[in-house]
């Protein structure tokens, strides 16, 4: 597998779509998964500093959205994540973790933060082996923070 992890391009659009709906069907396997709204996407490829991160094979296999927040202060928010399930723990999902995580540094953001189900156990786990820790219980779901080292070293 020649595995290339790069930023997403407008090309890989349709994609990237097929995957979150794989990911929602993975976890509501009993409910009709819908997927992006027409225009959904546009904010990846409009300029702004969002990113959305690819692994690619011969055809793009998984993908992580990364969303720069600047209230109260500057984070990133990693919100769709997919792994096509013949890829799942090869270590793709944290290559896209890590490249989220680099280009938060980068962004000078001072925590990366996401969702996961509470019925996720496998994401949970991926988490949890990076460092992310509950910050807020939000009903079905928890909200996981992980400070950038550039915020560790300011707490220290």
């Amino acid at each position: 597998m020649a595995l290339r992890i790069r930023t997403a391009v407008p090309k890989d659009e349709t994609r990237i779509r097929e995957l979150f709906l794989e990911m929602l069907q993975t976890i509501f396997p009993d409910r009709d998964a819908e997927g992006y709204e027409d225009g959904y996407l546009d904010r990846f490829w409009n300029g702004t500093e969002n990113r959305i991160f690819v692994a690619e094979d011969d055809d793009v296999i998984a993908f992580l959205s990364a969303e720069v927040h600047t209230e109260p202060v500057k984070y990133i928010y990693l919100d769709d994540f997919s792994v096509t399930a013949a890829y799942r723990n090869r270590g793709i999902g944290t290559a896209l973790i890590r490249m989220a995580e680099a280009y938060a540094e980068e962004k000078s953001a001072s925590a990366v933060l996401l969702h996961v189900e509470k019925t996720n156990i496998s994401a949970m786990r991926l988490y949890e082996r990076h460092k992310y820790s509950v910050f807020r219980d939000d009903g079905n779901r928890l909200l996981l923070k992980k400070d950038t080292a550039q915020q560790r070293a300011q707490t220290v």
